[in-house]
């Protein structure tokens, strides 16, 4: 028998972030918080072939191209291959009178501390809500991509990945109690925004960041401090400093409000500024950069967002100087991202 040709073909994307300034205030122990991030791309993608006929027997099919895996799921069951996408399936309960295939994809590795497992799980959701009755806005999908990480899979998630996956752009994010906050995007005219797509170099560290007793260590101070301790006011200062700088146009103050971020980290934990992440700063300060942010909560592995001064060719300088400092080292390309989760529908015209 020939194969199954799908009904209709649905695509959805949703951006990564770099430079999350104000990182770990968007969480349960820190209660309220403020938090800077921008939307890049590369974007995670999902791609839903529809099947009108309800196959019982690969009713729900993942096909996880980044690890070159596709199997059935039943999303009733035990969630164990890849729990967060199970579980969002199980979350959205599709119609039993439909099957699909889900195809994700994202060029952002994953574990790189850019978000990347929100952006997959909010552009996931995007495509499932077209199957579903009404529709859910960018902030409801946001929620519930968090909602499954926390409550579902019980795993220590804060708020920003997840919103800035959905409304994608550069934003400022006001939690007045978690897990409620407001998004407020910053709009700047487009040389600021050219110019600070020109200056944003990733570098990713060739290793996936991994959540460790270090991690673990850190919440449970935090928790015990309380939510107005000094170590999560210094993070949520960073925030709206960096969205003042931005719209003044004043890079300098951007770039030291990233690295004043970076400090505030290492004062949580030393070991959250890995020695790699220091050698990709030193090598950076040595080519006048502007500032730098080591992305997510830090630790082992990951990334670091470095804001580069006037002269383009000094950064490519930096950038070769880098990769040739350790061969896991990695510049990945980034272009802001305009727009958040985005879902479109193709139909199919039977042959």
């Amino acid at each position: 028998m020939p194969p199954r040709q799908p009904s209709s073909m649905i695509n959805s994307v949703a951006p990564i972030r770099v430079c999350d300034n104000g990182g770990w205030t968007d969480t349960w122990f820190a209660g309220h918080g403020r938090i800077f991030n921008i939307g890049v791309y590369p974007y995670a993608e999902v791609q839903l072939a529809v099947f009108p006929d309800g196959d019982q027997q690969e009713r729900i099919v993942i096909n996880a191209e980044n690890y070159g895996e596709r199997y059935v799921v039943n999303p009733e069951k035990q969630w164990n291959k890849h729990p967060l996408l199970e579980a969002a399936i199980a979350y959205m309960r599709v119609p039993k009178d439909l099957s699909f295939e889900v195809t994700i994809y994202s060029e952002a590795p994953g574990g790189a501390s850019t978000g990347t497992s929100a952006a997959v799980t909010v552009a996931l959701i995007g495509a499932l809500d077209s199957l579903t009755p009404g529709r859910m806005t960018p902030h409801e999908v946001a929620l519930a991509a968090q909602r499954i990480e926390t409550e579902m899979l019980h795993q220590q998630c804060g708020i920003q990945d997840q919103l800035c996956a959905a409304y994608g752009g550069i934003n400022y994010i006001e939690m007045y109690q978690y897990p409620h906050a407001s998004v407020s995007p910053i709009v700047v005219p487009n040389p600021i925004w050219w110019e600070l797509e020109r200056r944003l170099v990733l570098i990713y560290l060739g290793k996936s960041h991994q959540s460790s007793a270090v991690h673990e260590m850190v919440i449970r101070g935090l928790e015990n401090a309380g939510p107005d301790c000094q170590q999560l006011q210094d993070l949520r200062g960073t925030a709206p400093r960096s969205r003042d700088a931005l719209y003044a146009g004043d890079f300098g103050a951007l770039g030291a409000a990233m690295t004043d971020n970076t400090e505030a980290q290492r004062r949580l934990h030393p070991d959250l500024i890995s020695p790699e992440h220091q050698r990709v700063i030193d090598i950076a300060r040595e080519h006048g950069a502007l500032g730098w942010k080591v992305n997510g909560a830090g630790g082992d592995g990951g990334s670091v967002t470095i804001l580069c001064g006037d002269v383009s060719q000094v950064k490519r300088a930096m950038i070769r100087e880098i990769e040739q400092e350790n061969a896991l080292f990695k510049n990945i390309p980034l272009y802001l991202s305009r727009y958040g989760l985005r879902v479109w529908k193709q139909e199919r015209k039977s042959p």
